[in-house]
């Protein structure tokens, strides 16, 4: 059996990158990202699609019938009956997607690195067996924020506020990768880290 580490983190603290990184060390390392799959199972034809179009209407649709994710989080970011609505449908379809993924990697890999932006504020923490936080300092966060989204600095903050706080998300963490602009650090953090998951994988068999 692998080993399965939640990656998680605030908005723009680069776990994709991280992400990368990682599987970049090594065929044998499993990433599964929780936006693909969210992707995946809300693509045109699917019963979540068809459901949030009946909900919502057709105003989150592009032309071409795929969801329009920006324009849904702008709906539900300032309505909160309809953000409940949302989860109370995707949450248990990308769950039944993400354990269906992580079990046809377990026996292939060293160990799976499972990238869950929301998983302390979705109680998700209990289907892991570490935690690893990237971190970023606040103001940096913002500035990301900003400068990706083209939003004004109030948005930005807002969509920050809206989220666990920095601090309650560490007290989650079994570890730590600082994001704040030193990737040689960063890299070697991995670099690191990687060899200590590979060693808790053998310790375990």
């Amino acid at each position: 059996m692998s080993y399965i580490i939640a990656l998680t983190g605030g908005i723009c603290s680069g776990k994709s990158v991280v992400a990368k990184k990682f599987s970049d060390l090594s065929e044998k390392v499993a990433v599964i990202d929780s936006d693909f799959i969210a992707r995946k199972v809300t693509q045109p034809g699917s019963i979540a699609l068809h459901m949030i179009t009946k909900y919502f209407g057709s105003g989150v649709l592009f032309p071409n019938g795929s969801l329009n994710r920006s324009m849904l989080k702008k709906i539900i970011f300032f309505n909160l009956k309809d953000k409940v609505w949302l989860e109370k449908l995707l949450y248990p379809i990308i769950r039944k997607e993400t354990q269906k993924t992580i079990n046809l990697l377990l026996n292939r890999s060293y160990y799976v690195l499972w990238v869950v932006p929301l998983l302390i504020e979705n109680n998700l923490q209990k289907f892991a067996d570490r935690i690893l936080v990237v971190d970023v300092r606040a103001d940096i966060q913002l500035n990301r924020i900003i400068n990706r989204d083209k939003i004004s600095q109030q948005y930005a903050k807002n969509i920050l506020f809206s989220q666990v706080s920095r601090q309650r998300r560490l007290k989650f963490a079994d570890d730590i990768i600082e994001n704040n602009n030193n990737s040689d650090k960063i890299s070697a953090d991995i670099s690191i880290l990687h060899e200590y998951y590979m060693n808790i994988k053998k310790n375990n068999h």
